[in-house]
């Protein structure tokens, strides 16, 4: 599915116009599986290239972490969620499949009465939630939307589990999608997934099995050697696809903001779009995989660090559980007050 976003006399530049990120406390080093799981630090980070992740609190929730990143979003731009009257809130570990997590971080971030749901679309729910943002503006819905992508990942994998306890951390990216000057903003965005493969990558809810009979586990299961495969392949097929539909080539893309699973999935999957690793964004071995949290994680820090500058080329890939992808092209704008670079690392804890 692709999506057009780009501008005419009767459609708005829409794009990021509020940013902020959040990682809990608890930093969780490589070392500390050393104990319990058949592994040791240096084996973890030479096939992931995770050295630590953060992991909420005993009573930190994902709506808290969501929070923390809203409070932060806030504290860079206090007017950042005026005219704000819709809440998405990606995740695949939601406090509850009732109330939303995106109505319960409404209501603690004043916006009690916006419209909030959640989307499910596990790594690629961010980008997700940034198309569908910029859907409802565009149909006349909202004015303003605020895409939260939001983790509370220790809380559903077994860390007993090699497979899944080293990879997975916490935290949160919250932004706002409005207008934004002519030139800036979203271009284009490429959506899709295939139930085929969801037995690659699961967390059981209400059925004990998948259609065609897959019988699930209690925690997030995933098989490494298919996800790993599938990544390559459609990160650099809808970076591809997304890049074609905008009419850029790979040598327009100032940066690249991937989706932070493994640092090998990564290389390979520039490999086959053509930018270099020298314009990534890459912050994967200071969080490990936070599903739904790493594009925007990954993009607030490149902005405090002054990579990201007014105007430059922007492409966003991802893929996650369902197995699904996103892609998308922005132009970035870096006009509004938490857009502009500030030497701080994510807000770590909610006041």
């Amino acid at each position: 599915m692709t999506t057009d976003s780009g501008a005419s006399p009767h459609r708005p530049s829409l794009g990021i116009t509020a940013l902020g990120a959040y990682a809990p406390a608890r930093v969780v080093s490589n070392a500390d599986f050393e104990a319990r799981l058949d592994t040791n630090a240096e084996w973890i980070e030479s096939r992931t290239g995770i050295r630590e992740r953060r992991f909420a609190a005993e009573d930190e929730y994902t709506s808290d972490v969501g929070v923390g990143a809203v409070r932060d979003l806030l504290s860079r731009d206090p007017e950042a969620l005026r005219e704000v009257d819709a809440v998405i809130c990606a995740t695949v570990s939601p406090d509850a499949l009732m109330p939303s997590t995106a109505a319960l971080i409404a209501m603690q971030v004043g916006l009690t009465g916006a419209a909030a749901f959640d989307l499910s679309t596990a790594c690629s729910g961010f980008v997700y939630g940034l198309s569908v943002a910029q859907g409802l503006i565009l149909a006349g819905t909202a004015r303003r939307v605020l895409v939260v992508g939001a983790e509370a990942l220790s809380k559903i994998v077994d860390q007993d589990d090699r497979n899944t306890a080293i990879l997975f951390g916490d935290g949160a990216g919250a932004a706002v999608v409005g207008p934004v000057p002519a030139g800036y903003g979203f271009q284009q965005f490429v959506l899709g997934a295939d139930g085929a493969g969801g037995s690659s990558l699961y967390l059981r809810c209400a059925a004990p099995r998948l259609p065609g009979g897959f019988e699930m586990g209690e925690t997030v299961g995933m098989n490494g050697r298919e996800v790993f495969k599938f990544a390559v392949r459609v990160l650099g097929d809808s970076g591809n696809e997304v890049l074609a539909k905008t009419g850029l080539k790979s040598s327009d893309v100032d940066w690249v903001v991937p989706h932070q699973a493994n640092i090998r999935i990564i290389e390979a999957a520039n490999e086959r779009f053509g930018v270099p690793m020298s314009r990534t964004v890459v912050n994967v071995d200071r969080y490990g995989n936070t599903s739904s949290a790493t594009v925007p994680l990954a993009l607030r820090e490149a902005l405090d660090d002054g990579r990201i500058q007014d105007g430059q080329q922007l492409l966003l890939v991802a893929f996650g559980g369902g197995l699904s992808w996103a892609a998308g092209t922005m132009r970035w704008w870096a006009g509004a007050p938490s857009l502009s670079a500030r030497a701080a690392a994510p807000a770590e804890v909610p006041a």
